[in-house]
């Protein structure tokens, strides 16, 4: 098969990009930013992105690009036929299939939540009853099964259509209406009297809130936010042009995920503070305390709308990132086609959903395992507790020890040495031994 590749490097940056900004961008980070003292915490959180999240980064990239191979044959070709490494490839795709079959349920919901916004559901909600729509969507696996399908039939419909008809072509148009309504409603919420709470809340320095657990916080979220260690970007990789500058690249990534998850915190915020509301992490604060607050405010209802459709857009482009991990290897692997290799990874990504349908209500209390009661925190505690910080370690450590040093100085040439022996000690060292007290972190502490 002849490989597909980007039409442009715009078109890859805005489809690795989308696939960064997802749902937790938009409510976990404004959330511990603001928790853990404001714009000392971004600092300490951009270098941890310098640190450990653009080495990774470049590191997945780099793979793919150089192998032009999906993300397990990517190891075979690198190193040798049948290479152990390519464990971390298999690690990867089965962490993308488990963290896509719950995240296209929650993109249901958000689905769900948009029709509402449309319809007035929220005009009557009160802070009282604000969890009641959610409690009702939980409640009904049927309405879950429906929406999960829809959600996930925009994805493969999106998948379907190739790299540079499907991916590059909706992310030109999802990732521009994003950052469209973002910038609208980031204007609007000046508006908004609690707007200068919410920007001391996220950029206000205050050392007294930092804690060594928050640290640890940014370290973590500097690796989960670039949608690192399921093969996302060693497949979008590996459609680029050899010629690419992948330093540049993912440094682009990097600040336009960074951005939109702190202008998305300040409208989120200007709204909760407006109404003297506390800032609970989670998705309560989309799902439960901002739809009661909308219709609180001049033309909340069209706001309502805008910021669903902003949710729905970002949680489209990064479950695309996923779908395509499992496609490009199943279409390689067995050499069949593109229809034919997405239809297969959609039914059974849609099959293993149902199973995060019923956690919210007939299965919800069903087992005990790793202090998860139920199939959607399973998958959770699994994905990002372990499986993806340590396919990240495992990248690192490839990409470190194991490449050529012959094709990491051509990655590499155009920068001057003390970079490049900086960059080196960070995939080797610092990335992996930081991923590896994230993972001590999550599971211990």
């Amino acid at each position: 098969m002849k490989r597909a590749h980007w039409g442009s490097r715009v078109g890859f940056i805005l489809a690795a990009a989308g696939s960064a900004i997802g749902l937790g961008n938009l409510w976990k980070f404004p959330y511990i930013t603001g928790v853990n003292g404001g714009g000392l915490f971004v600092l300490i959180y951009l270098g941890c992105i310098f640190a450990v999240g653009v080495p990774i980064l470049i590191a997945e990239m780099a793979i793919g690009q150089k192998s032009q191979a999906n993300a397990i044959r990517a190891f075979e070709v690198l190193d040798k036929p049948k290479s152990p490494w390519q464990g971390i490839g298999l690690l990867g795709l089965l962490t993308a299939i488990l963290i896509l079959s719950f995240y296209s349920v929650v993109g249901g919901w958000i689905l769900n939540f948009t029709v509402f916004s449309f319809t007035g559901a929220f005009d009557n909600l009160t802070t009282q009853n604000a969890g009641s729509l959610l409690e009702g969507v939980f409640s009904a696996p049927l309405t879950q099964s429906i929406y999960h399908f829809v959600f996930l039939s925009l994805t493969i419909g999106i998948v379907l259509s190739g790299v540079k008809g499907g991916l590059e072509k909706w992310n030109k148009i999802l990732m521009p209406s994003l950052l469209i309504i973002l910038v609208f409603l980031f204007l609007y919420s000046f508006s908004l009297k609690g707007s200068a709470k919410a920007l001391s809340f996220l950029f206000s320095a205050d050392a007294s809130k930092l804690t060594a657990s928050g640290v640890l916080e940014a370290v973590g979220h500097s690796f989960f936010t670039l949608s690192l260690g399921m093969g996302t970007m060693i497949t979008y990789g590996s459609y680029l042009s050899k010629k690419e500058n992948l330093i540049k690249t993912s440094l682009m990534i990097a600040f336009l995920d960074t951005s939109i998850a702190l202008i998305a915190g300040v409208v989120i915020f200007s709204v909760v503070f407006s109404f003297g509301m506390e800032a609970q992490a989670g998705p309560g604060l989309i799902f439960a305390t901002l739809p009661t607050l909308f219709h609180q405010i001049p033309g909340g209802t069209f706001i309502g709308i805008l910021f669903f459709l902003l949710i729905s857009f970002a949680a489209i482009t990064s479950a695309v990132s996923m779908l395509e991990v499992m496609v490009a290897f199943i279409s390689e692997k067995f050499k069949i086609s593109r229809f034919k290799a997405t239809s297969l990874a959609g039914f059974a990504t849609y099959i293993l959903g149902l199973l995060t349908v019923i956690s919210t209500n007939i299965g919800k209390n069903s087992f005990q395992i790793l202090g998860t009661t139920n199939f959607f925190d399973l998958f959770d505690k699994l994905t990002s507790s372990y499986f993806l910080p340590l396919g990240g370690i495992m990248i690192s450590l490839f990409f470190g020890w194991k490449m050529s040093d012959s094709i990491k100085n051509n990655i590499l040439k155009a920068y001057p040495k003390w970079m490049v022996q900086l960059f080196l000690v960070s995939v080797r060292f610092i990335a992996p031994i930081a991923v590896l007290i994230v993972i001590y972190n999550e599971s211990f502490l």
